[in-house]
């Protein structure tokens, strides 16, 4: 199959988070196309499993819904993380790697968000969340054998935890009370691997 390629990418606006860019590319055909492309940074989400069963949420305020959301601890990657060539397609394990910029991740949002810190991490997935658009990538894990830490929200950060046993996830999903992809795609993983 042959390719497109990439002609031109001009900044047209830069906020808080991202950078949006308009595109120039060539089709295989020769003909040029524009699409928009938004920059914004990696991260990690990890759904925490309790010794009781219990999968832990957090509940928070989302502007671009304009309501609270149910979602998996997660959070942006600090940006020094991916420098020195780090590579998404490295393998499984080199996701599940203390040394991993993805793995950091998630440990840091478990503990300041929730106040607990997985002794293990199993990596899942990355979820691209609109892959017609943004170039953001977020690692997906699923993390167990709790240890307490100390919650270290960040100051615009309002959020209650939510304990929902295995099913009761499900049912969520189902009725619409969770819908964030992350966090859909981590219930699901992790409901595959109990009922193997």
């Amino acid at each position: 199959m042959n390719s497109y390629k990439l002609l031109n990418r001009k900044l047209k606006y830069k906020a808080h988070r991202v950078k949006v860019f308009e595109d120039t590319l060539e089709r295989p055909d020769g003909e040029k196309v524009y699409y928009d492309f938004v920059e914004n940074r990696n991260g990690s989400g990890v759904l925490l499993i309790d010794n009781e069963g219990k999968l832990l949420f957090v509940k928070q305020y989302r502007n671009s819904i304009n309501d609270f959301d149910i979602e998996i601890p997660a959070g942006c990657a600090e940006t020094d993380d991916f420098e020195n060539g780090f590579n998404l397609e490295n393998s499984r394990e080199s996701f599940e790697s203390s040394d991993n910029p993805f793995f950091k991740c998630a440990l840091r949002e478990a503990e300041e968000e929730t106040g607990l810190i997985p002794k293990k991490l199993t990596f899942v997935n990355y979820i691209i969340a609109a892959a017609g658009l943004f170039s953001e990538r977020t690692a997906v894990y699923i993390g167990t054998d709790l240890a307490e830490g100390e919650i270290k929200r960040d100051p615009d950060e309002f959020l209650d935890i939510i304990k929902l046993t295995p099913d009761e996830a499900m049912e969520y999903i189902n009725n619409g009370k969770i819908n964030d992809s992350k966090t859909i795609i981590a219930i699901m993983a992790y409901m595959l691997s109990i009922n193997k």
